[in-house]
């Protein structure tokens, strides 16, 4: 179990990469994107019933590999920018344009941490911690992507 756990907190092993493992594993939810945009045809109560069934999920797996690490928001968890930039594409169409300026502005915002992000951050212990920060820096992200790609036309 606990290689599973690492397996997927690390996005595959993508968050060992030395060097920005962060933008690694937000690169890893590109194809997320895409895969969850039928859905959203299918039923927005099931694209966003999946959403937060993944939020969740990714709560727990952080939390499990938080203990296993015994390392508080691990630069190997990357599953918490996989679910942070799933935020910020949230019901955007999956567009190559929606897909960089999502990741450009995500990446941003997961670094400033705008408020309640910081708090999140800072204050909340476990995977909801680590996790929850990426979530409002995505939602963050996906408004500002909107408002970008309203002005771009």
């Amino acid at each position: 179990m606990r290689r599973v756990i690492l397996f997927l907190a690390s996005g595959a092993y993508v968050g060992y990469i030395p060097v920005a493992s962060g933008t690694w594993g937000t690169l890893l939810a590109f194809p997320l994107f895409w895969i969850f945009e039928p859905w959203r045809h299918l039923s927005v109560g099931l694209y966003l019933a999946g959403f937060l069934a993944t939020v969740l999920g990714a709560c727990w797996i952080a939390g499990r590999a938080e203990a296993i690490l015994q390392e508080h928001d691990s630069h190997a968890i990357v599953i918490d920018e996989i679910v942070g930039y799933l935020a910020a594409t949230l019901f955007l169409a999956p567009t190559w344009e929606h897909t960089l300026v999502a990741f450009v502005v995500f990446r941003v915002f997961d670094v400033i941490k705008p408020f309640p992000a910081g708090y999140f951050d800072r204050a909340v212990r476990g995977g909801a911690g680590v996790v929850l920060d990426d979530v409002v820096s995505g939602i963050y992200a996906n408004l500002a992507t909107r408002a970008l790609m309203a002005i771009a036309g």
